[in-house]
């Protein structure tokens, strides 16, 4: 894999029109993670760690100051400042025909062109020899099982997995419910359902170090 400059699509967009506003957040929160700018607290917390990495891009720039406080992955799903990213994030993908209005799912040519991205990098059975830009781009196309298979550790102890979800498909299971990557509408979007407000769990610094997959 050469990433996202090959697609033409950076991976939390493809992640977005695959799987929707979770699966974006996944893909932000493993780039953090890849980073090194992650740490993992209590009760499946997350928590930045540090200054902004050099060449962080601005949906995962967001991601990463809303983690200046203790907060789950399903949290940042809800927070507005994600939810606003998501929006943001959301225009160019529209401008280019590739969502549909008004929903803003994804139109059956985005759907095409991910398959086909999706079936072009297969998912490999070791992270050995992949760069972190192959990691993350093999989590936009393949979800779940890419996390189980690469950063099985890192995906259990966040919450980015779920441990009784079916194997088959590709699913991005962070937050509530699971996403399939080729739903027509997008479950949630748009209508307002997605919680109020956001639990908060203290400052940062007081969970354990992140490890590694």
């Amino acid at each position: 894999m050469d990433g996202g400059t090959e697609i033409g699509w950076e991976p939390y967009e493809i992640a977005l029109l695959g799987g929707g506003p979770r699966a974006a957040v996944t893909v932000a929160v493993v780039d953090l993670h890849l980073r090194g700018a992650l740490e993992i607290g209590p009760r499946r917390t997350l928590c930045a760690t540090g200054p902004e990495p050099e060449g962080l891009g601005p949906f995962a720039g967001t991601v990463l100051d809303c983690l200046r406080e203790l907060r789950t992955a399903r949290e940042l799903v809800r927070h507005p400042d994600v939810r606003l990213a998501v929006a943001l994030a959301r225009i160019p993908l529209a401008d280019e025909g590739l969502l549909r209005y008004p929903r803003l799912g994804p139109t059956r040519g985005a759907r095409r062109r991910v398959e086909f991205w999706r079936a072009r990098h297969p998912l490999q059975k070791v992270r050995h020899g992949m760069s972190d830009e192959d990691t993350l781009l093999a989590v936009a196309l393949h979800g779940d099982a890419a996390l189980r298979m690469l950063l099985p550790r890192f995906a259990l102890r966040t919450g980015l997995t779920d441990p009784g979800a079916a194997k088959d498909g590709v699913r991005f299971s962070v937050g509530r419910g699971r996403f399939l990557r080729w739903r027509d509408e997008y479950e949630d979007s748009l209508t307002g359902d997605w919680g109020s407000g956001h639990g908060g769990h203290g400052g940062c610094g007081s969970g354990g170090g992140g490890g590694g997959d």
